[in-house]
């Protein structure tokens, strides 16, 4: 199985560094797409990702459609708090694709309305406006592997 977590221009570099720890440990490959908000040498990044870097696959990449370009072929799933749908209503593919945008500023409007279709939330409280990226990461990575019965992981 060899799912991937997409990161639109991430700005906080220990919710990336969280998520590198989770892509490693569940087999996730991670793909980046700049501008980012910090440096990949910086010490928070580093430290939210332990010793577990050299078990994750990171690629990096200037604009979104060459992620598309890079994996085509596969179901592209959006994150927001604009959906309709729940991010548990989807049956995911081993190879899907999940993508997260910003902390400050989630997925470009632009990318949702091309997508609308693909879009999909995490429930919460009206109130609240969004979760913490890497938890949100997290809460949607681990339905898709239920999905799939945890294949490889033991």
């Amino acid at each position: 199985m060899l799912m991937h977590v997409v990161l639109v221009e991430p700005e906080i570099p220990g919710n990336t560094g969280n998520i590198s720890r989770l892509c490693a440990a569940t087999g996730c490959e991670l793909h980046l797409v700049r501008p980012l908000g910090f440096s990949t040498d910086d010490r928070y990044l580093k430290r939210a990702g332990l010793d577990y870097w050299h078990l994750v696959k990171i690629h990096y990449y200037d604009d979104f459609s060459a992620v598309e370009k890079a994996l085509t072929g596969r179901e592209f799933y959006f994150n927001t708090t604009k959906a309709d749908k729940f991010y548990s209503a989807v049956a995911y593919d081993p190879q899907s694709v999940l993508v997260f945008g910003k902390e400050t500023a989630g997925l470009p409007d632009r990318l949702l309305a091309k997508n609308k279709e693909r879009c999909v939330r995490i429930p919460m409280q009206d109130e609240a406006r969004s979760l913490n990226l890497s938890n949100a990461v997290a809460i949607v990575v681990y339905e898709a592997l239920r999905q799939q019965s945890y294949n490889g992981l033991c």
